[in-house]
């Protein structure tokens, strides 16, 4: 008996086949690309440390690049190199969440609006002929106006004066706080100074405009972007203060980590 092609259990009968089809086809191909995803993702990642590092060059892969980046482990407490964990399989983001290793932050220290920090991440080191630090490159994060901002500050050998700065990931408005990706935007960083000669955090993100462009100290802000300038120079402020990277800072100006 030949079916009926305008009954109802028909039509289902064929959208519920063509559902299935795609479903299968969407789910196979989710899997099979996922290992190519999660290798886009750590080639955007390092690609972003030697951004910071301003280490990027034409005609070279950025495998080939970052064979130059050492990365260790840092104890952001003691300001001291660790071997806690494999370096190797170490993951620094999935750190940021587990509560095993962060602790929470009073609202008074947490001026990044992280909330909790860990107590272990990565640092990437940059060194010359001679084997000493030429390069430091340190994680930074922090909230902006709708977004939590991802990245990197990179420092000179002496850990004061910055070689650059970039995020990686945010979600920041496009045209305000999302000028913090213009190029022109971070061109402002390389050469500023962290602390002045008293040891004071000196470094700061102003309001657009505002910035006194012959200080050693001052960043110009994103103009119409006050609160994501805010969250930036505020982000800054943690990681190199006495709650972030200053104690791994202090140790390296002394001689050792």
């Amino acid at each position: 008996m030949a079916k009926n092609k305008d009954s109802i259990s028909y039509v289902f009968t064929v959208a519920f086949a063509v559902c299935l089809v795609c479903a299968v086809i969407v789910a196979t191909a989710a899997v099979s690309l996922r290992p190519l995803q999660i290798k886009n993702k750590e080639v955007d990642f390092k690609q972003n440390i030697l951004a910071a590092a301003g280490l990027l060059e034409e005609g070279k892969t950025v495998e080939e690049m970052f064979e130059q980046v050492e990365t260790r482990l840092v104890n952001i407490e003691t300001g001291q190199f660790s071997s806690e964990f494999d370096i190797d399989t170490f993951d620094p983001v999935k750190a940021t969440k587990d509560p095993k290793i962060t602790e929470k932050l009073d609202a008074k220290v947490d001026i990044a609006s992280i909330k909790r920090r860990e107590k272990y991440t990565e640092v990437y080191i940059v060194r010359d002929a001679a084997g000493d630090i030429d390069t430091l490159v340190l994680p930074i994060r922090g909230y902006g106006l709708w977004s939590t901002l991802w990245g990197f500050i990179a420092l000179e050998e002496d850990f004061n004066t910055v070689v650059g700065l970039g995020f990686y990931s945010h979600a920041e408005t496009p045209g305000l706080g999302g000028e913090v990706d213009n190029p022109k935007w971070k061109s402002q960083w390389p050469g500023k100074k962290v602390v002045n000669d008293s040891g004071e955090l000196a470094l700061t993100v102003t309001k657009g405009g505002q910035a006194d462009t012959t200080s050693p100290y001052d960043v110009d802000g994103l103009s119409g972007a006050t609160l994501t300038t805010n969250g930036v120079n505020n982000l800054v402020h943690f990681w190199l203060g006495d709650n972030g990277f200053k104690p791994l800072l202090d140790n390296l100006k002394a001689g050792g980590a």
